[in-house]
């Protein structure tokens, strides 16, 4: 089965995380059919969390958190990553979530 776009798949997400009481902005608004997506999770106490996609064994869509990577969970960690990606491509998508709870809004599954 073919992926959304992925700029109907982040209004989706950006519209979940409004609706729980979080905020959440485009922060860069990349390829409307294909772009590649990073989300940023800010907590509000200078902690955040940083997830891409990705695929598993199955085949599946899953979304990686990058604290594996060593990115986070300090949010300047996760802010110079996010500089670094955004400067090497123009056609990614990046969301950034406010949300006391950390929460991401994802449907896909998370690999810690």
């Amino acid at each position: 089965m073919d992926r959304l776009p992925s700029r109907l798949w982040i209004e989706a997400l950006v519209r979940r995380a409004q609706l729980s009481g979080a905020s959440a902005f485009i922060v860069q608004h990349g390829d409307d059919d294909r772009g590649d997506v990073l989300i940023k999770v800010a907590r509000l106490d200078g902690t955040a969390a940083a997830y891409v996609p990705s695929t598993n064994l199955e085949g599946e869509r899953v979304f990686l958190n990058l604290e594996i990577q060593g990115v986070g969970p300090d949010e300047v960690s996760v802010d110079d990553y996010v500089r670094r990606a955004k400067s090497r491509d123009s056609d990614l998508w990046i969301v950034e979530i406010e949300d006391k709870e950390g929460r991401a809004f994802l449907t896909e599954p998370v690999e810690d």
